[in-house]
């Protein structure tokens, strides 16, 4: 009787574990697209960090990804079960913050687009990377933005485990959303930190006996800055890809106004290129807002 009550428990665990399994492969596929974007953003904003605290930089932020996390996973199921109407607004919000950040930088791009240095000042500057203060303030902006992202990640796993036939059982919506939330982090820092490595490992390989080291660790030096390079505009365009996307879908006749024109060849691009349009459109006048109220206070605008 206990061997058998014993099989019937295992089972049950099994069966549990295989839906997680299952349901946590379905959201992850639905997030891959939120997970290049939020790919492309990282290592955009832990650029310009001297050599020796580029790791240091991603493990702080990692770390802020990991508690966005541990904050987003509690308050999406306390939402969703207590508050769902809260969801849609939040994520606008947070949509908007992603707009707006797209368009400060832009702006603050073009302040000093007249501004030019030497080539003895632009090497002094990549030598020296950026101040304590400085990098700081890369760390809490990075962790700010992954807060969004995480939040949209978080937001669509819930859409997963919510099944038209009824919701999944709250430990197994427990289970997918941790791990959900556990594979991003560490896929996506883990691949910026692989990637704001690549000129050590350029340098490394160049330095080795073998001509076929060599050949490739001066290829990878010579491409690196190129991928940081667009991976930074990747990050820009993904603020306003992703933050007019999420601005979109919380409006129901633009979002289905979109899906609309979102069929056919070009379809994906042309929704991506609308989502994009309106999130700078958004962003813009999230900035225009926020220079008014501070002209209004007195204190320095964008």
């Amino acid at each position: 009787m206990a061997g058998g009550s014993l099989l019937m428990l295992l089972d049950d665990i099994a069966a549990i574990l295989d839906d997680v399994a299952v349901m946590t492969k379905k959201a992850a596929s639905k997030t891959a697209g939120v997970l290049g974007d939020d790919l492309a953003l990282n290592a955009q904003q832990v650029s310009g960090v001297v050599s020796n605290r580029e790791l240091p930089v991603v493990w702080a932020v990692a770390k802020g990804s990991f508690v966005n996390k541990l904050i987003l996973v509690p308050a999406a199921l306390a939402i969703s079960a207590f508050a769902p109407w809260l969801i849609t607004p939040l994520l606008i919000i947070g949509g908007l913050y992603l707009c707006f950040e797209g368009v400060e930088k832009l702006y603050h791009q073009w302040q000093h687009r007249g501004e030019k240095k030497t080539v003895e000042e632009a090497k002094a500057e990549l030598r020296e990377g950026v101040s304590e203060e400085e990098e700081k303030a890369k760390i809490k902006g990075a962790v700010r933005t992954d807060f969004i992202l995480s939040a949209e990640i978080i937001a669509i796993t819930l859409g997963v485990v919510a099944d038209p036939a009824g919701p999944k059982p709250f430990g197994t919506q427990v289970a997918v959303l941790s791990a959900i939330a556990i594979l991003m982090t560490v896929g996506v820092y883990g691949l910026v930190a692989g990637i704001v490595k690549l000129d050590d490992l350029g340098l490394h390989l160049s330095q080795k006996a073998s001509a076929a080291a060599k050949s490739l660790g001066k290829a990878i030096l010579w491409a690196a800055p190129f991928l940081m390079k667009g991976l930074s505009i990747a990050g820009t365009a993904a603020m306003f890809l992703v933050g007019g996307g999420i601005v979109t879908h919380g409006v129901p006749a633009l979002h289905h106004w979109i899906e609309h024109i979102g069929h056919g060849p070009a379809g994906g691009l042309t929704a991506s290129l609308v989502n994009g349009g309106i999130g700078l459109v958004a962003g813009a006048a999230v900035l225009l807002l926020v220079n008014g109220i501070k002209k209004m206070r007195g204190t320095p605008a964008h």
